[in-house]
């Protein structure tokens, strides 16, 4: 019977260790690289929806504040001053200046 040869492998042990590890943190380098990008992603999306909130709230604000300024207007408090019976004098009125 013929003898088998046995063929020697060039890598050895330690090698195909070290391959495994350059092999195992590549993946994982790539799975947290696209778990962070995944979670800035979601940040950027959360901060412009506040920004948005933040922009309604403000003209919600401006409006609220104009209708304000109409209501307290010279010509709408005369008016309420009317229908409630009441009579205008120029004289007790003091002008505050800040």
């Amino acid at each position: 019977m013929a003898k088998k040869r046995m063929k020697k492998s060039k890598i050895t042990k330690g090698e195909r260790l070290l391959y495994f590890v350059i092999i195992f943190a590549f993946v994982f380098s790539l799975g947290i690289k696209t778990f962070c990008g995944a979670m800035v992603g979601e940040l950027k999306m959360s901060i412009e929806e506040i920004k948005y909130n933040i922009d309604t709230q403000e003209k919600k604000n401006e409006s609220l504040t104009m209708k304000v300024n109409e209501l307290t207007s010279f010509e709408n408090v005369k008016g309420v001053v009317k229908e409630m019976g009441l009579a205008y004098n120029n004289d007790n009125i003091i002008v505050v200046n800040e």
